[in-house]
Order: structure tokens, then sequence, then C-alpha cells
């Protein structure tokens, strides 16, 4: 587990060492173990080391015999002896006992094709030498980051999204929040070389398709074979490896197949809350007790803000989930006893656990109302003023299909837009469509609505949120999150099952909860869901309420000319009159804290968090004689 950057001369503009040594000092937390570079006329690559595998001789980056081909890379690849044994057998040599070395060797062997021999969640850079050419690669579900901008002749990537801001202090535009910077898509290679330019393609994908050939016993015992495969391999360390607990299916799941595996107690680490409403602390630990687990929790007060701040930092962009803080306290708690993670995500994009999608199946009976009755609604809902009960409602009933499924899972409504932007903000966006993304991607969708629905969130919800925050999170306080449930062979097979099987009734995730009957209780696998929530809107009624006027109805956030002042206060009267408007302000909080930390001049000088800082001594690679007139030194 590393962080990654580097620069690619694509025009005449050099490429500097230095630069990409500042980019990889602004993510010192992805890798506080290890520092290295590597430097040639048209290339550099950087990055920060947190050692997992091979401690001893792990550094990167890493090459192959002749030097030729180099390597940085940001994960782990699960299958990585076996790929090592095969390619011993086709004649290459190998210096060190890590994974990223496997990649260099692949890709001698494979070329680009490469990456469809790994297991794992990777993001990496591969430099061909000979070839004058740079591969980018993403892993297939978007488990670790990647981010690229190509400007002034270069090609700059990096796996936070900072690095290339603090390399080039880019400005908001209008449709990304730094403009000129991308992220490459999961499953996704780029290609860029100075004569042949930048190639993106995509090389994997999921295809939902039923087989009604196959018993429903076959599903559950492929399952069970499926996820113990997948955590046995998430167990290779050479460090200590615990587990996310919040007392839910998913987590609980892996923490009982982990119990099976390993000879020792499982360490497992829990959050809670004194809100009754939102804790689950008691079903952690009657799954910690069952298995035996070295168990450790924390309970959460509404005293976060001098964590808030530096959430908005590791974040990278404004995040509008607000259980990016319960990740980030457990993921501290966790750092002290351990430095690999294994979670439970992914489960209800695989097997449909997200109440959401019992909506959607409820909400299509409207599509037997006749439109022009459903259109009629929807005028008299826009005639009422917000916040009046029952004004979402029949706004949301004259939607068709996709969009009405978009609608019911926005934070801000499309039709409140005008309200919450400022004039002359509105009309910098009003042509741009937020949903539009998403609208193609449940098109793309085939088949049975409810595999359409998650289809587009394995491509959209699970990278850009759920991923996101967990690799955030965990990368703020140095410790790896490995996610055994999105191991592509699992995702593969759980896009075969029937969306009959996964849910049946009002039972989601129905056949992943069979197939964990007999190693998890019923009642853990039956309860009612709640998800990582917060009571955030409450906290905001009570102590946080004063941090929230002063942040959003300051000087500071009114003249940027964004929000409407008279909108913001709307939705803070709404929350303290007892309505639920947390999803809506932790959004603008996090955008103005983002603002105050990357935008404005005075704060981005004191940007970094004094937990972000470090001290290692890199060690440079040179190129070889034949491309930069001397010899490879090691510069420290």
């Amino acid at each position: 587990m590393c962080g990654i950057a580097g620069l690619l001369r694509l025009g005449e503009k050099p490429v500097s060492k230095d630069e990409v040594q500042s980019m990889c000092d602004a993510m010192v937390h992805r890798g506080p173990n290890d520092a290295g570079y590597y430097a040639a006329s048209e290339v550099v690559l950087g990055m920060r080391r947190l050692s997992i595998i091979d401690l001893e001789t792990g550094h990167q980056p890493v090459h192959n015999e002749d030097q030729s081909v180099w390597v940085v890379f940001n994960g782990e690849i699960y299958n990585f002896k076996h790929l090592r044994a095969d390619l011993e057998l086709q004649g290459h040599r190998f210096y060190t006992d890590t994974d990223t070395e496997v990649i260099v060797h692949l890709y001698e062997q494979y070329g680009e094709a490469c990456v469809e021999k790994m297991r794992g969640m990777f993001a990496f850079a591969v430099w061909d030498a000979n070839r004058k050419k740079l591969l980018l690669a993403r892993d297939r579900l978007g488990i670790k980051p990647l981010f690229y901008s190509v400007t002034g002749g270069q090609l700059a990537f990096g796996s936070e999204l900072k690095v290339l801001l603090l390399s080039a202090m880019c400005t908001p535009a209008t449709q990304s929040i730094v403009e000129g910077v991308q992220k490459l898509k999961p499953g996704h290679l780029l290609i860029a070389s100075a004569e042949g330019g930048i190639q993106i393609r995509e090389y994997w994908d999921v295809d939902f398709a039923p087989d009604y050939g196959k018993s429903e016993q076959f599903f559950i015992e492929r399952l069970r074979g499926l996820l113990e495969e997948s955590v046995r391999l998430r167990l290779i360390a050479d460090v200590p490896l615990g587990a996310f607990l919040s007392g839910g299916v998913d987590s609980s799941s892996v923490v009982a197949t982990m119990a099976k595996i390993s000879a020792g107690p499982v360490k497992t680490f829990s959050i809670g809350f004194t809100d009754p409403d939102y804790n689950e602390l008691d079903y952690a630990r009657q799954v910690a007790e069952k298995f035996g687990t070295e168990h450790h929790e924390l309970v959460i007060e509404p005293n976060v803000l001098d964590v808030i701040d530096d959430i908005a930092w590791y974040l990278d962009e404004p995040f509008g989930d607000s259980s990016a803080i319960p990740t980030y306290m457990v993921s501290k708690l966790a750092s002290d006893s351990v430095t690999v993670v294994l979670s439970g995500d992914g489960g209800d994009e695989l097997f449909a656990g997200y109440d959401r999608y019992l909506v959607e199946r409820r909400e299509r009976k409207y599509e037997t109302i006749p439109a022009p009755v459903r259109k009629a609604a929807g005028l008299v809902g826009q005639a009422m003023k917000q916040g009046m009960k029952g004004r979402n409602f029949l706004r949301h009933l004259a939607l068709d299909g996709a969009a009405r499924y978009l609608d019911a899972n926005m934070v801000i409504r499309e039709c409140d837009r005008a309200s919450l932007f400022a004039p002359d903000a509105f009309r910098e966006i009003q042509n741009h469509d937020p949903r539009a993304a998403s609208l193609a991607l449940l098109q793309k969708g085939k088949g049975h609505w409810l595999s359409s629905l998650q289809y587009s969130d394995i491509k959209s919800y699970l990278p850009n949120d759920i991923l996101t925050k967990v690799d955030r999170m965990s990368m703020a306080h140095s410790i790896e999150a490995r996610v055994p449930l999105l191991d592509h062979k699992l995702v593969e097979f759980a896009a075969t099952i029937p969306p009959e099987l996964k849910m049946k009734g009002n039972t989601t995730k129905y056949i992943f909860k069979r197939a964990m009957e007999g190693l998890l209780p019923n009642e853990i696998l039956y309860r009612p869901k709640r998800g990582f929530a917060v009571p955030l809107s409450r906290w905001f009624r009570g102590r946080l309420g004063p941090f929230v006027r002063d942040l959003l109805l300051s000087r500071t956030s009114i003249e940027r000319g964004i929000f409407r002042k008279s909108y913001i206060e709307r939705l803070i009267e709404m929350n303290d009159q007892g309505r639920a408007m947390d999803l809506q302000l932790w959004t603008l909080i996090t955008f103005e804290l983002w603002c105050r930390r990357f935008i404005d001049e005075s704060a981005f000088r004191r940007a970094v968090p004094a937990s972000a800082r470090g001290n290692i001594r890199p060690r440079v690679e040179r190129a070889r004689a034949h491309e930069a007139g001397g010899t490879p030194v090691n510069c420290s």
C-alpha cells in the first residue's frame, strides 16, 4: 500500500524530480515507512510506501532485470505468489519478495494485458524506457484511486487529487471540482507517450447475466466457497491484521470467515454513539463474543470539531457522506493495533442490500397512474413553497423510471438547484445535468430493473462514495483496508445470481444471508438494516449548531457568491424544527471546508495537518547510462 505520483513529458517542458517529491510529500500519510523515486529525462516516478509485504526488500520503484521497465504501485496483488511461480518458469528473475515486482515481469510478458492476470486492488504506473511509454492502470472496482491531469505539455498523476492541486494550484471549474484533473475510471488503462499522445481503454466490465439453470443451493454453496477463498487471500501480510466490525451482515460475515481460517483471535474494531437510535455496538459485541475476537471499540460524542477539518483535507473533495466521520474514527482506533484491516464493503451492491431498492420496487407502481394525472400532481408540487408537507412527493410523482429513482436519492433535488445557488453561480451550471452520467449507467443496464440499479451503483456509488471514503479515511491513519467481498471473481459470480434470489419479498440480500446461515446468528442476519449513520441532524440542533451557523453563514462563505444565504438559513431552520437536513448541511459544510483548505490562499499555506507531515529521506533511482548519460545511483 502506497501513494504514487509522477510526471511524463509530452512536449518541450522538462519534468522535475523535485516537483514529484513535493507531490509525494503531500501524501506522506499513505506511505510513512519509505520513499523512492525514478528520474529520467522523459519521466519521474515517485512513491510513499506503507510496508505490508516484504518489509526488508520491497522498496519502490521496482525494476526488471535490465532496468528498462520500472513501476510504482499502490495496492495489493493477492495472487502474486502464483503469478511469480508462473513467470519464473518462463525465465523471469526476481530480486525482491514483494508483489510489486510481479507487475514489471507481467508487463514484460503480456504488455498492457498484464492487468487481466491480477487479482487484487491496485493503481500503478509502469514506465517502459525502451518504448518511451507510460502505462497507468486502476483496478476493476476502483478500490484504489488514481488521478491525472494533462497541462503544459506534461501528464501528471497521483493517488490523491491534492498532489496535483499542490503541484499546479488549479482553480475550481463548473463541471469538476478542479479544472483539468480527472479520475482514471475503474477497470481502465491509460497509455501515454510523447509520440502517441494519450489513449484510454476499458479492460473490464461486469455483466449481469442471471443463470436460471442453477439451484438456490448451488448459489449458497458457491458463495460460501468464494468468500472463504477471498478472505484467505487477503490475510497475506507481514504486519498485524484485523477487521472493521459494525455488527451488520457484511462485516460480520468477513469476521466469521476470518475466525474460521485464522490460527489466533481476530482483532476487531467498532464505533458506536451515545444516541441509542444510532448505536449498534451491542450487535458488534455479540459477533465479537461468538467468535472470540480481540475486540476494541470507541463511542463517538458530538465533539468532533477537532477532526472535521482534517477529514476535509484527507477526503480531497467535497463529500456528502457523513459516515466519513465514524470511518475516520474507527480507522484511528484500528491504527493503534494493526496495519491492515478487512472491511465488509460491497455487499449491498453485489447482493441488493439497499433499502432504496425496496423503495424503487414500490414506486414502480406509480407508473400505473396515467401520465397526465402524474404531471398535474407535479405542477401542484411546483407551486408549493419549499418545506411544505407533500411538496417533494408530488414533484417526485411526476417523474418516470430512472429519473424518478435518481430524484429519490439526490441530496439536493434538481428542482431546488435554482433556489440553492446564487444567480451568477446558477447561470454557470444551469445547462449541466448532474444526473446525466447516472442516467446513462441505468440505461446501459440490461434485463431486470434491479440488475440495472446494481450495475449503476457498482459503477458510480461504490467507487465514488463507499470506496473513496474507506480509502481516504484508512490511509489518513496509515492503515490498509482490504475488501474481500469485492474480489472480482466474487463480483462476476454475484452477477450471475438471479435478482429474485437477491431480493425476496422484503428480505434484501436474501441469498447472501442464506449462505451465512449456520455461521452467523439469525438475529444478526435478519435484523433491520441501519447503515453507518451518524446522528448529525441532532448534533446540528445541539452542540454543533453554532459551528454550522458560523461556518455556512460566515462572511467568507457568503461572499464566495456560490450559494444563497436565504436557502442555507432555511435548511438550518428546518433542521432545528426537527426535519433532518443533515445530508444537505454536511455536503455544504464539506464544500466550504474544502474551499478554505485548498482555495483560500491564507488557509492553503497551513493546509497540511501536522499528522500528515513526515521526514523520510528518499532514495532516487537515476536512469541508466544509455538513457541519461550516466549510471544508476541511489541518492539519500
